[in-house]
């Protein structure tokens, strides 16, 4: 009777266990929400995720990214009368003080310095204004259409906007920069105080998730009344990031955890694409060599559903049957595209990993004339 009862509790755990693993995730009071995969940006999970709502200080992710990609972190920053008044979270810049940029962004990023925010802007372009510009100008880049930005700090206003999967979109794109990681994973940060006071600014980061989820490493909190409590969270576990985006989530912390515990129990990251095996081989009209290979320039790792959704896969490419020569190495052949159920989940570029000369006088004769 003693054994039935332990065999019966332990399938019961087991039964609940194999549920929670693999159950959808419930019960997110959210406005809007979604999970991602930061290496191919692909969407594992999501609600509203193309809303245009206010994002608060998650602004800040692209105001540091576009500082750190200006190349300018040993410059030295002088604060503004205009920096140093800004309303909200402050590191409490004084006018007339001078910082280096690379201190400022970590204030930026752990204690959502809305005063360092301005300082940055202005040292990069001028102006809070111009600064919006650039600000706008790379989320279409990136591919952010949904967005738009008035200033680098995230303070209300009705033109300043975003989606969770803009948002993701952005994140994705910044983490993948090792200074950026650095940065949003730093738990604490000393940078100098005013030059003419003897203290320094300890800062602590705000971020949560550094310390309460198992592989967490970023990235932005954010509030304001307008836009509620807001997060961009990322972990990584076996050398797999997700990013996770709440936006008006009065549970923020709960939720993100939720989130990102889901992607990494239900996917799985494969190596969907080996950048050292040939793609195909192709003829070359009028080479020195006829067939060439052509390679993914790299290997491409997509996170896939752990039930058999591997199997799922196909492949599209826009390579033609032939190559005229000459070939050089690593010249782009093309590209391919990596899909699940119609959907694209990620693409690479194809290369030639050889040079093939022509068979051609004429090209010999150009060569010569080129050296004369």
């Amino acid at each position: 009777m003693i054994r039935t009862k332990f065999y019966f509790f332990v399938l019961l755990i087991f039964i609940i266990l194999i549920n929670t693993i693999h159950a959808d995730v419930v019960d997110i009071n959210a406005k809007a929400y979604i999970l991602m995969d930061v290496s191919t940006g692909r969407v594992l999970y999501g609600k509203n995720d193309n809303i245009k709502l206010p994002m608060a200080s998650t602004t800040k992710i692209m105001t540091v990214i576009l500082a750190i990609e200006s190349g300018r972190l040993d410059e030295i920053v002088t604060i503004s009368r205009n920096a140093s008044i800004q309303e909200g979270s402050s590191i409490y810049l004084k006018e007339g003080e001078k910082i280096k940029l690379e201190d400022l962004l970590y204030a930026v990023m752990l204690r959502s310095g809305n005063d360092a925010s301005v300082a940055v802007a202005e040292h990069l372009c001028g102006s809070v204004e111009k600064f919006a510009e650039l600000m706008n100008k790379k989320a279409k880049e990136i591919g952010a259409y949904n967005t738009n930005f008035t200033n680098p700090h995230g303070l209300p206003d009705e033109n300043h906007y975003t989606t969770a999967y803009d948002l993701g979109l952005i994140t994705c794109y910044a983490l993948k920069n090792n200074k950026f990681s650095e940065i949003v994973k730093t738990k604490k940060k000393t940078i100098p105080g005013p030059a003419e006071e003897d203290w320094d600014r300890v800062m602590t980061n705000k971020n949560k998730m550094l310390w309460q989820f198992d592989g967490g490493d970023g990235v932005k909190t954010g509030y304001t009344k307008k836009a509620g409590r807001c997060l961009v969270a990322s972990a990584t576990r076996n050398n797999w990031q997700l990013v996770s985006v709440v936006l008006n989530c009065a549970d923020m912390w709960n939720v993100s955890s939720q989130l990102l515990e889901y992607g990494f129990n239900n996917y799985k990251k494969i190596h969907a694409i080996d950048k050292n095996v040939p793609y195909k081989h192709i003829k070359v009209q009028k080479g020195k060599k006829e067939i060439t290979g052509v390679y993914p320039e790299d290997d491409l790792y997509i996170p896939v559903k752990i039930n058999g959704e591997e199997e799922e896969l196909s492949f599209k490419d826009n390579i033609t049957m032939y190559a005229k020569a000459p070939i050089y190495e690593n010249q782009k052949a093309g590209q391919l595209e990596v899909y699940i159920d119609n959907t694209l989940v990620g693409k690479i570029d194809l290369v030639y990993r050889e040079n093939i000369e022509p068979t051609s006088i004429i090209y010999y004769i150009k060569k010569i004339l080129k050296t004369l």
